[in-house]
This record gives structure tokens, C-alpha cells and sequence, in this order.
């Protein structure tokens, strides 16, 4: 059987598209059932590339500040002893890049008046370049990750070292670069022998660096210090929080953690940025799954447009079918006549509704049409990231939905005989 139609059925489908004899340009109902397609295809591209977006913006986001894996150990505390021995292990994978150790606290901030910011402190080592395992350090906007500082080490005066915080966070405290600030070490307050009480110890910092990653939580509550301090204020002697490691690919993280720990054995565990933030990457999932669907019923509801419309040339062009038969034209033909408007209609529909969807998808990326707030989604603005696939399968879906929209009508179309066709009023 063939399915390919033949210039002559063509020829017939675009004259019923055109609605009339005289008339040069499409029907007003095939131009809303094209516009019904249009819509909806852009419709989808569009929220998927939301979708896309946002999920790619927050993993780039994360990844800033936060390493692809860290190695952890079990126990009471966070505390890692023979941490280079494992680091000499780790850095050993075919896999990893870099890996550098780190330290991991939280501590209250102020500048000496009365307002106190809780914030994450992270310990970096500058000599084993923290910037090659994140990329914190390309988001430096002011100072650098060297924590060279300009106090005095030494006298009452003196500061610790230095720190690098974020952006937010800086804005809050009205500090900058040369700056003092200073912080609550977690471990246990000494008590005064004076008053009798618990009375903690101020560390003094300067400020020698300011970064803006554009993720709220790391530039609102974000301090870095050098590996050495953080490791006397967090108290953990010579021991580390973690060993931090990028890999050559940041998918292959979970894989890579797994493996690491069948080398090093207990207590060691892995704790990939996958699995820290699968809550948020799973809810952005179902949110994309359910939004794909309510936009595909708007394409559902296009096609039965394309029903209509084609049903309609059916009970118009009745008479004309019963001539075309009469003449000689099988019924096949007739069929094949209708699955060409529909293809016609599906095929334009779909291909404009995806210029147009790829069209709104740059705008709002490039010019960042809808501004959001960073405190209640991590980021400041709307991403839109088009993947090739989605486009394909929305492509595929349009012409498959207005392809079956066709098979109703030219059944009814070729199921006519010439003779109650020609005698139909």
C-alpha cells in the first residue's frame, strides 16, 4: 500500500486547505488549529527549557563553592586524622583532578557592634589550589583567596589571619576589603575566673577577599579562611573535616565516591553533591515531568482542533468527494488527501510554535526578562537551557499528535460512496 500522495492529491489537499476557489491564503479554521499547534509546541519548549534552566544554573551554582565529592569518616564528629594518607589515595584515581583537604565549621560573625550573623566557615589550604577543586576562586570580585592580611599578627590588635567572604554577607555587615571582623570558635568557652561564667573568645580577621557566586546561601552565609586557622579555630589540631575532590566529570562523582571508599575502607565514606542536594534536583524533576504534561494536554486539546477542522472539510467538500470517486479516484486517495491538510497542519503548527519557542527561550536568557528573588529560589534571575533531545521528542510528539488527528476524518472522507456523496445536500 502506498502512503506517499501523489501531486495530484496534494494539489486537492491545498486547495481544501484554502477553503474556497477564489480564495489565495489558508482557511480561519486552519489557521487556528496551525496557531492551536503553534502555541502549544512553544508553549512546552519553553518550560522545558525552564526546567532545564534552573536545574543547570543550581548545579553550576553548587558546584562554586562546593566540591563534586568529599571524603568523610564515621563517627561522633566530623574529623578526618590520616588525612594524607587518604588524600594520597584518592589523588592516586585515574578519575580525580584535584583533591585538597578542607575544614568545615559554623560560627557567629559581627564587626564589634550589636548585630551577629551565623554563618558556614570553610577552611581552604592556598598551597594545594583550592580554585582547581572549586572554582570559587574565579568568583572573586574584590581581593583574592590568598588571605595575605595588612593588621599585625601580633598585640592586642592583632588578627588571626585573613578571610574571604560573600557578597550578601559583606553588604550586611558594611565590610570590605581591610576590614576587621570577628568570629566565635565552636569549641567550648573558657570560663572567667572573674565572673564565674562561660565567657567565649573573639577572633579577629580581616577581610582580605569578597566573592559573589550568585547563590544565595554561599554568598549570604559564606566565610573562607585559610586551612591552618580553620583547623585551630574549629579545634581539630592537626586532623581535617574532609578531603575535597573534583573529577573529571562531575556525573561520574557518585561512582567515583563509591570506588573511593572500597580503597580506603572504614571509617571512610564519600558524600557526592548529588546525593547532598538530591532533595532539591528530585523536586526540579517531578516539576518538570508535571509541567511537560500539562502543557502536552494544551497539544492534545490542538490536535482535536485538527479533527474539527478536517471533519468540517469532510461535511463541506461531500459532494466533491463523491465527483472525485466517480471519477475515478480511489478511496485510498481520499484518505490520503485528508492525512496531507492534517500533515500540512502539524507540520506548520509545530515548526513555528519552535522558532518561536527557541526565539523566547534566547530572550529571556539573554536580556533576563523575569527577575526572581535569590533568597527563596538560590538564584536572581529565570535560566532557560534548550537540550536537543527535549526539542526532538516535542517535535516528534506535535507531528505524531496531528498525524493521528488526521486518521479519523479521511476514514470518514474514504467511507463515502460516490453515489450518497454526489446526492448529499
Amino acid at each position: 500500500m502506498r502512503f506517499w500522495p501523489t501531486a495530484l492529491e496534494r494539489r486537492i489537499a491545498r486547495r481544501y486547505l484554502q477553503g474556497g476557489r477564489q480564495r489565495r491564503g489558508a482557511s480561519l479554521q486552519a489557521i487556528i488549529a496551525t496557531g492551536g499547534v503553534a502555541i502549544g509546541t512553544m508553549a512546552l519548549i519553553v518550560v522545558l527549557g525552564v526546567m532545564n534552566g534552573i536545574r543547570d544554573e543550581l548545579r553550576s551554582r553548587i558546584l562554586v563553592g562546593s566540591p563534586h565529592l568529599r571524603i568523610l569518616t564515621y563517627g561522633d564528629g566530623l574529623r578526618v586524622d590520616d588525612w594524607r594518607t587518604a588524600l594520597a589515595t584518592v589523588r592516586a584515581d585515574a578519575d580525580v583532578v584535584a583533591a585538597a583537604p578542607e575544614v568545615l565549621t559554623q560560627s557567629i560573625l559581627t564587626t564589634g557592634a550589636d548585630y551577629f550573623v551565623a554563618v558556614n566557615v570553610v577552611g581552604y589550604d592556598p598551597d594545594t589550589g583550592a580554585a582547581a577543586v572549586t572554582t570559587l576562586g574565579g568568583s572573586i570580585v574584590d581581593g583574592d583567596l590568598r588571605f595575605l592580611t595588612q593588621h599585625r599578627t601580633t598585640g592586642e590588635d592583632a588578627v588571626e589571619g585573613g578571610v574571604v567572604i560573600g557578597r550578601r554577607l559583606a553588604g550586611k555587615l558594611n565590610a570590605r576589603i581591610g576590614s576587621v571582623v570577628m568570629l566565635i570558635p565552636p569549641t567550648a568557652a573558657k570560663i572567667n575566673p572573674a565572673l564565674g561564667v562561660a565567657v567565649p573568645k573573639l577572633w579577629r580577621f580581616e577581610v582580605t577577599g569578597i566573592f559573589d557566586t550568585g547563590m544565595y546561601q554561599y554568598d549570604d552565609q559564606g566565610v573562607v579562611m585559610e586551612l591552618g586557622v580553620a583547623q585551630r579555630f574549629a579545634g581539630l589540631g592537626d586532623a581535617v573535616s574532609a578531603i575535597q575532590v573534583r573529577v573529571r566529570d562531575a556525573d561520574i562523582a557518585p561512582a567515583v565516591g563509591l570506588r573511593l571508599e572500597d580503597e580506603l575502607g572504614f571509617p571512610y565514606r564519600s558524600l557526592d553533591w548529588q546525593a547532598q542536594n538530591a532533595n532539591l534536583f528530585g523536586a526540579l524533576q517531578l516539576e518538570k515531568l508535571g509541567m511537560g504534561l500539562v502543557i502536552f494536554f494544551i497539544m492534545l486539546v490542538a490536535a482535536f482542533n485538527i479533527v474539527g477542522v478536517l471533519t468540517m472539510v469532510v461535511a463541506d467538500k461531500t459532494r466533491e468527494i463523491g465527483i472525485l470517486q466517480a471519477m475515478g479516484l480511489p478511496r485510498a486517495s481520499i484518505g490520503r488527501i485528508f492525512l496531507v491538510q492534517g500533515t500540512v497542519i502539524g507540520g506548520i503548527g509545530v515548526g513555528g510554535g519552535l522558532l518561536l519557542g527557541l526565539l523566547v527561550a534566547a530572550a529571556f536568557d539573554r536580556w533576563r526578562i523575569i527577575p526572581i528573588n535569590p533568597a527563596v529560589y538560590f538564584i536572581d534571575h529565570l535560566p532557560v537551557r534548550i537540550e536537543p533531545f527535549d526539542v526532538a521528542v516535542v517535535v516528534f510528539a506535535g507531528l505524531g499528535l496531528a498525524v493521528l488527528a488526521t486518521i479519523y476524518p479521511s476514514r470518514e472522507a474514504a467511507a463515502l460512496t460516490p453515489v450518497d456523496a454526489i446526492r448529499h445536500e
